[in-house]
């Protein structure tokens, strides 16, 4: 079942209206976790990217099949060049995300060397940093109209609905690596984000459930209002309709022993237990659940594995944890490979560590821009690109092999900004590392 399914049926009519912008609400608030659970871990811990999240595995490079093999012909873009701004939170008191912008002018390079740029002309970009501030975002906004860029990616960012607003005011369109707002994810006319926000949080653990056949999820989840608010109004919603119990388990931050809560849910039967929180947070929980003999299956999501948990936590206990990310790093695959050659070509002395997840993430939503824009003709205008944009083919999404995506508006029928379905999951092996990555309800998406 696709995430919007378990909110809408067809609704028609007053009582139909009324009940599509209670499901819009809903979907919201969820999707509003996925930005909630990462910028709480930013706060808490720093950016937790900035870690190998390989966990010291080699990264996957281009040299058994040569490089040009993998980037492909050269096919460099010529003209007149066409501007595309590029918005990030940057380095600020709270979070470091400058690591986006080397890796997006990387990708850049790329693009105008291998891939033609956009119809032929080089892509220029054009960055702001909005520093995690509502203000500064609005104020990258407006610097973008000024300067007159056909299109803006956003990787990262805490602040997207304050950006967004001024963009869509002059419709400009905008590639989202992901979104929480309701304005954005609903709207029809000049917004894509490449990223299905309820999956890892609610549809994951209720489908693990299913194929495990439990009725239960136990989301042990770290206890700051913004995280219960959504599990005790909206996430029950799914639940219900799928059919799956919810039990939340709060834990105040900083339980260095989760002993009683484990015990707890050890005792109450057979069930999945979700962990949502940093990596110290997983390491008290998994070794909770560990220390009161726990064996069922779990499901985290992918900030808590970094170096620290894997030297914390037993190996017999991470071996066959799911869990879900945005990029399929640590792992060997045409996305990691593809994104180490273009590393390795037109970003040396950048400090771009190709293992993080954020890197490869922001690859993506420059390189998506391309792909979903390549055969465009003629003049390179804001409607010329959400034109092609929303009539591409579906397609490969880089740098999230095996994940696809398609714009069109029919990926999620009540959020048509969405471009994917699903998402990327794994299971860690004994020593804590990502096995083979395989795409999750990503069903083909229709035209």
């Amino acid at each position: 079942m696709h995430a919007i399914e378990m909110f809408v049926s067809d609704p028609s009519g007053h009582e139909g209206r009324r009940r599509a912008r209670g499901h819009v609400r809903a979907l919201a608030a969820l999707a509003a976790l996925g930005t909630v659970a990462a910028s709480l871990l930013l706060t808490a811990c720093g950016d937790s990217d900035s870690d190998d999240e390989s966990g010291g595995a080699p990264a996957a490079t281009a040299s058994a099949a040569g490089t040009n093999q993998v980037l492909g012909a050269v096919n460099q873009a010529r003209g007149t060049p066409v501007r595309i701004g590029m918005i990030s939170d940057g380095k600020g008191s709270v979070t470091d995300l400058s690591f986006e912008s080397p890796v997006a002018d990387t990708t850049v390079a790329y693009l105008n060397d291998r891939k033609g740029g956009i119809g032929g002309h080089p892509i220029e970009l054009v960055k702001c940093d909005a520093l995690a501030d509502p203000a500064k975002g609005t104020d990258c906004a407006n610097q973008m109209v000024e300067k007159n860029v056909t299109a803006v990616v956003v990787g990262s960012s805490s602040v997207v609905e304050s950006m967004w607003e001024p963009l869509h005011q002059a419709h400009i369109p905008v590639l989202f690596g992901g979104a929480n707002a309701a304005s954005i994810l609903t709207d029809k006319d000049s917004t894509f984000v490449l990223a299905d926000a309820l999956f890892s949080l609610v549809n994951l653990p209720i489908q693990l459930a299913k194929e495990k056949k439990i009725d239960t999820v136990s989301v042990v989840a770290i206890d700051v209002p913004a995280v219960m608010s959504i599990y005790q109004t909206a996430a029950p919603a799914a639940f219900k309709a799928a059919g799956v119990k919810l039990d939340l388990v709060p834990v105040p931050p900083g339980t260095a022993d989760m002993t009683p809560q484990m015990q707890r849910i050890a005792s109450a039967g057979p069930r999945v237990v979700q962990m949502i929180g940093s990596d110290s947070f997983c390491i008290a929980g998994l070794n909770g659940l560990h220390s009161v003999g726990f064996s069922g299956p779990v499901v985290a999501i992918s900030q808590c594995v970094t170096d620290a948990l894997r030297k914390a936590v037993p190996g017999s206990v991470l071996k066959g944890v799911t869990v879900s990310a945005t990029a399929p790093v640590g792992t060997d695959n045409p996305s990691t490979r593809l994104f180490s050659a273009v590393v390795d070509t037109y970003g040396k002395g950048k400090g771009i560590q190709v293992n993080r997840q954020g890197s490869l993430s922001m690859f993506t939503v420059v390189a998506a821009l391309q792909a979903a824009t390549e055969g465009i003709s003629g003049d390179i205008t804001p409607a010329s690109i959400t034109a092609a944009i929303k009539s591409m083919p579906e397609k490969d999404l880089p740098g999230a092999d095996p994940m696809k995506f398609r714009c069109g508006g029919k990926a999620a029928a009540a959020t048509p900004a969405v471009c994917v379905r699903g998402g990327l999951v794994t299971s860690l092996d004994e020593k804590g590392q990502p096995t083979e990555f395989r795409a999750v309800a990503s069903t083909p998406i229709e035209g």
